[in-house]
């Protein structure tokens, strides 16, 4: 079995040098039959890397503990759902996951791409398939998911934080987003190597960098809320060096989402659209190295391995490379307009660009100050909350702001009155939002007060677009008011989905700002009888409970609340033991009151030997708007990314000659 899986992650990696040699020879020499063998050996590569999953598949599942990471990561006790999820839950077998996807990505950009983006397809093959080479050398000289040692009698099992349902689709949404970025890239250095200076390359991969964007962001929700429910800490977001990296590609691959647009529509912005998109797979990549090469302290990071050198010499190679051909082909990326106004869509974009890229930095230097710190000085100064939620506001407000004002703005230049009239109404409701606040007695937060009045402001503004374009549908003819709005957004989804996309972050600007900012917090120690008050609610100890599940012992301490002197039910926040693992993990007691808007959170800290136990309370106001942000997030960015034949009809007449040499 090891053997099979050593051959076939052997196969891959020659499989993938192949189809990149092929690639550039056949762009260079323009040689059909040459492309045509780099397109075929795409699809055996994928093959072989699935003959590599199936061998590993097949030693979890039936308990093969002679494969080192089967017996790292898993054990006989272990429940289904999460003896399948082991499999990424190893360095090796995350790699693994990261070659997969991959390999998937790029044969299935060549089967889309078989009559289109001629002069593309064999640069974007040398491209994938080099990545691919890179992933599949590693796992075969430094990371090898088939090592084996002398079988122990069970595994050693899974870290109980691991031991949740996000664990099944939290990683594979953060993998999509961090590979999905690779597609764009290769387009983009395809473009420059074939020496396209158009927007061909842009259309090509949108629905591919949207998935990617969309992926990231409802990864790192998922996460977010795992968090929120299994650490026990009471927040959602820690500023962990290995969250912050999967947020760095969202940032900047956001702003390549808006400043694409300026590119396509005015023919601007080419330079730093290259630069987006490669600071966008350069920190994919630089996210996959912090996690995997454990060279920061993290809750996220496998231990301490060599892999490091392999990810910082191939991320050299990307900016290196993408540097010297943007240089070379720095003709190609001269902008066709000039900026008319500061008052415009396209300076809009540009300032959204550079408070995105301010924030990336900001993030990327306080991730990297550590290792910075141990290189000069000698000593590991880590960087806390306060830094980054200090740019998360200065840089963040300013982006809301933008989110309400740059699609709405004119193009070119906006009219005083223009501004008056698209504007005026939501400033107006946000400033009255802003004062109902403080006169409400929430001023002593002056940056949550700011942050609810800009998202009010952005939320008018976007309804008002709606209703405005619903009005003049019904103009037109004879349609209801519903129909109307279905005509309208499917007349252009990319504008309508990303108004959504926008209204699921104000939203989430909301509930984080909640939960930030005016969460009440309490603790104490009882013994049975005693009662603790936590703002409206009272809770009373009654006891310890002890149960058993499939692999764990797990302790309770039995709370009856009342909110306002009315009961209202019990909560058991509690510790579980996991003998296979060795280890605890907190069981957080969670209720939710839609109504109030509001979370009790309840966390045992500890039960001592009097019978007594100490208690954590919280209650995180507006928390679930950031998991109703979630849901509103990936529906509006499917909206944007569904297919629109009449989209499609313009783009085939515009590109008509983009077809394979020797091809009709």
């Amino acid at each position: 079995m090891a053997t099979l899986g050593r051959g076939a992650l052997l196969l891959a990696l020659l499989l993938a040098l192949y189809a990149a040699a092929t690639g550039v020879l056949g762009a260079r020499r323009r040689d059909r039959r040459l492309i045509a063998s780099a397109r075929q050996s795409t699809y055996a590569l994928f093959g072989a890397v699935l003959a590599a999953d199936a061998v590993l598949v097949a030693a979890i599942v039936g308990h093969d503990f002679s494969f080192r990471i089967v017996a790292e990561t898993s054990s006989r006790e272990l429940p289904t759902g999460y003896l399948l999820s082991s499999f990424w839950a190893s360095q090796e077998g995350s790699l693994l996951l990261w070659l997969t996807i991959l390999a998937g990505f790029t044969a299935a950009v060549v089967a889309t791409n078989r009559r289109t983006n001629g002069e593309l397809m064999p640069w974007v093959i040398a491209i994938l398939a080099g990545t691919s080479a890179f992933f599949a050398a590693m796992m075969t000289f430094a990371a090898n998911p088939f090592a084996t040692q002398v079988a122990p009698a069970d595994g050693f099992g899974l870290n109980p934080s691991l031991q949740n349902p996000y664990m099944m689709a939290h990683p594979p949404s953060l993998y999509l987003g961090y590979v999905g970025v690779a597609v764009p890239f290769a387009f983009c250095m395809a473009a420059l190597l074939a020496g396209r200076s158009d927007a061909r390359w842009i259309v090509s991969t949108r629905r591919w960098t949207l998935a990617a964007w969309a992926f990231l962001g409802i990864g790192m929700l998922l996460g977010a809320h795992w968090a929120y429910v299994e650490v026990g800490w009471g927040g959602f977001w820690a500023w962990d060096p290995v969250e912050n990296a999967a947020l760095l590609p969202w940032l900047t691959a956001s702003a390549f989402l808006h400043s694409v647009m300026v590119q396509e529509k005015k023919g601007m912005l080419k330079l730093w659209n290259v630069v987006l998109v490669t600071a966008t797979f350069v920190l994919s990549l630089f996210g996959t190295f912090l996690t995997r090469s454990g060279i920061l302290s993290s809750i996220h990071a496998f231990v301490s391995s060599d892999i490091g050198y392999w990810f910082i010499a191939f991320i050299a190679v990307v900016i290196a490379g993408a540097t010297l051909l943007a240089t070379r082909r720095s003709y190609l990326l001269r902008a066709e307009h000039r900026m008319e106004s500061l008052v415009s869509r396209e300076a809009t974009f540009l300032f959204n660009n550079l408070l995105f890229v301010g924030l990336a930095f900001a993030v990327l230097w306080g991730v990297t100050f550590p290792l910075i710190s141990q290189a000069v000085t000698g000593s590991d100064v880590t960087v806390s909350a306060p830094f980054y939620e200090f740019f998360a506001v200065a840089f963040g407000l300013p982006l809301v702001l933008l989110m309400g004002i740059g699609p709405l703005i004119a193009w070119r230049r906006a009219s005083l009155r223009s501004l008056r009239t698209t504007f005026g109404l939501p400033f107006a409701i946000g400033g009255v939002a802003g004062a109902m606040l403080v006169a409400a007695g929430y001023g002593d937060h002056p940056a949550g007060v700011a942050a609810y009045s800009l998202s009010v402001f952005v939320a008018v503004a976007i309804v008002l677009e709606f209703v405005r374009g619903t009005r003049a549908r019904r103009a037109l003819g004879d349609e209801a008011w519903p129909r109307a709005f279905v005509s309208l957004v499917g007349r252009n989804r990319r504008r309508y989905g990303g108004y959504v996309v926008h209204l699921a972050v104000v939203i989430f600007v909301i509930g984080a700002t909640g939960v930030s900012a005016y969460a009440t917090v309490g603790e104490g120690v009882l013994r049975p009888g005693e009662r603790l008050d936590v703002g409206a609610y009272a809770l009373t100890f009654e006891g310890l409970e002890r149960r058993s599940g499939a692999n764990y012992e797990e302790r309770s301490a039995v709370l009856t609340v009342a909110r306002d002197g009315r009961s209202i039910g019990t909560l058991e926040p509690g510790q579980r033991a996991y003998p296979a693992e060795g280890q605890t993990s907190n069981e957080v007691a969670i209720r939710t009151d839609w109504r109030r808007g509001e979370d009790l959170f309840v966390i045992l800290d500890g039960a001592r030997t009097d019978g007594s136990v100490k208690l954590k309370v919280l209650v995180n106001p507006l928390v679930n708007l950031l998991w109703v942000a979630a849901v509103v997030f990936a529906f509006g960015a499917l909206v944007a990314a569904w297919p629109d034949r009449r989209e499609a009809r313009r783009l085939a007449r515009r590109y008509a000659d983009a077809t394979v040499p020797g091809e009709a």
